[in-house]
């Protein structure tokens, strides 16, 4: 491999999938594998690994959370339900509204039909 091959690689980043990450934390944690070892292996930084796995410990919980419905709350369930709310309170707005619109035609004396 040429000087400019390596020096092009090294300056790229690579992309690991969630997955792929799990799988270099776990030869460390659970197979023992020294950190540096797993480092040079997978040409990353010790740095990196120790972020993927504060990380991976940081949202852990995630995985084992039960909503009351026995689901695991997820961000869209979240989201859905904040939107859902929202919707409400804008319908009761424009049903308020549309009374005192009613209202206004009548005192007017105006047809409602």
């Amino acid at each position: 491999m040429s000087n400019d091959n390596k020096q092009n690689e090294a300056n790229q980043r690579r992309q690991f999938s969630p997955e792929q990450k799990i799988k270099i934390l776990r030869q460390h944690l659970l197979e023992k594998v020294p950190i540096s070892e797993v480092c040079e292996k997978q040409r990353i930084t010790p740095t990196q690994f120790y972020q993927w796995q504060k990380t991976f410990f940081e949202n852990g919980a995630a995985a084992f959370a039960k909503t009351a419905g026995g689901r695991a709350n997820s961000q869209a369930e979240q989201r859905l339900t904040k939107l859902e709310d929202k919707l409400q309170r804008k319908d009761e707005v424009i049903a308020e509204i549309m009374a005192e619109h009613i209202l206004l035609k009548k005192s007017l004396g105006e047809s409602c039909a």
